[in-house]
Order: structure tokens, then sequence, then C-alpha cells
């Protein structure tokens, strides 16, 4: 299977092993070198580089509420989707594909709700080795980010590549559930050029089809990469301002 995938990959210019250049540079200094850099910068400049990136923590920081807005309403929509199989159900009815919407509503929530969950302290970490000296705690909780940040950062890159490549074999669900076609162009005009907008919808029609798997796929690419985003931009702040900014709400 990996043959023919990497032969039909290279027919449409995408590499299943290399880094693409990007604006003139690798992948990978895009991703790995660029946000080392800015880290370096906030450790050497410290509070001078905390005001510099002060608009920017602020936007991200509403980023990553939206996205736990976002999380918050495919919650309401699992719960809606579960009222509608109890009332087809006691009418002696069919919820085609309700199983499938379910599944793909709870994914969409839990990769949207990564990076808020982060930056609210909601997420399982591990601090025995930090709270063993108060001297190395900056250290070993920079290290610790950065090599969260790291991990992060290829999680987000081939959850791309997946949602890639399922487009790219036109993979579509084995289970009853169905979109509008609208909705497909609706999505994929985002990933193309306007110039080939009107011939999209040109080519859209009216009918239901079977759901291709990169459209569920799309909160995984989304979620993952604003945590990506989010370890590089939380460990800026804590090289900039000396202290962590993950703080979890106390239990009284």
């Amino acid at each position: 299977l990996q043959r023919p995938l990497l032969r039909i990959s290279k027919k449409k210019g995408i590499s299943m092993r290399d880094w693409q250049p990007f604006v003139g540079l690798p992948l990978w200094v895009w991703l790995f070198v660029f946000p080392s850099l800015i880290a370096l910068f906030c450790l050497w400049q410290g509070p001078k580089a905390a005001v510099l990136f002060a608009p920017i923590w602020r936007f991200l920081d509403k980023l990553y509420k939206a996205a736990g807005v976002l999380a918050a309403c495919f919650m309401v929509v699992i719960l809606l989707l579960i009222i509608g199989q109890m009332i087809t159900r006691w009418a002696n009815l069919t919820f085609p594909g309700s199983t499938e919407y379910a599944g793909y509503a709870m994914a969409a929530t839990s990769f949207f709700a990564l990076a808020y969950t982060l930056t609210q302290g909601a997420h399982i970490r591990v601090s025995v080795l930090l709270n063993l000296n108060r001297h190395t705690k900056f250290w070993l909780d920079a290290a610790a980010m950065f090599i969260a940040a790291i991990t992060a950062t290829y999680f987000a890159r081939y959850a791309i590549k997946t949602n890639i490549v399922s487009e790219m074999l036109n993979d579509r669900t084995q289970g009853q559930d169905f979109v509008p076609e609208w909705l497909l162009t609706l999505v994929a005009m985002f990933g193309n050029s306007p110039a080939k907008w009107s011939e999209m919808w040109a080519k859209t029609g009216s009918d239901w089809v079977y759901t291709p798997v990169w459209l569920p796929q799309l909160p995984m690419s989304i979620g993952t990469v604003l945590l990506a985003v989010a370890i590089w931009d939380y460990l800026t702040r804590l090289l900039a301002l000396r202290e962590t900014q993950i703080h979890g709400e106390s239990l009284k």
C-alpha cells in the first residue's frame, strides 16, 4: 500500500518524506527554527520581549477562547444528536448517520478544546520534578515546554498531511452519513485560490454524497495546529516573564 501511495503523491506533487519548501525556505525552518529563535529572543530580552509580544499574546488568548467556545458548541451538537436519536426511536423512525455525526462532533470537541484547556491549566501536568528544587524549576519547565512544542508541531504537521492524503485518495466514509455537495464546496474554497471558486461552484450539484473523510478530519488539523501554537506561545511567555503563565484553577 505504501508504494502505490508514494507514486500517487508524487504525481500530485506531494512528497510523503521530505520537507516541502515554503516561501523559499524548507518547511522545517518555519516550523522549528524560527519559533526556537523567537524563544531564544524572549529568553535574552526578558521583559522587553514581553512588551513587544503583548499584543500578539492578547490576540492569541482570544483565539484560544474562541476555539474553546467552538468546542462547547460541538458538545451541544452531541446533546442534540442524542435527543434526536431518542425522538426518532420513540417515533419508530430512523436517523441515518446519527452515530457517525456524533463521533465527528466528539472529535471536533476534543481537538478544538486542546489549546484552550492547556492555557487554563486543565491538562494533566506531572510537576514532581519541578517542585523538587526552586532554582531548577524554571529550566526544567522550559525544557519540558520545548519538548512538548516540538512534539505538538510534528503532530500538527502529520495531521495536515493526513487531510491532504485523504482528499487526494477521495476517501469516503463507510457509514450512513451524508453531506450536501455545496457544503464540501464551501469548505474547499478556503483551500483554493479565488480564481477557481467560480469553476468549483459550477461543478457543484444539489445532491447529498457520502461524507469525505477529510471533512471530519479538519477539526483534528485545526486543533493540533492551535495546540502547537499555544505551546510555543506559552514557552515564549515563560522565557520572557521568567515564570509559567499556565495556572490551573485551585479547588477549595
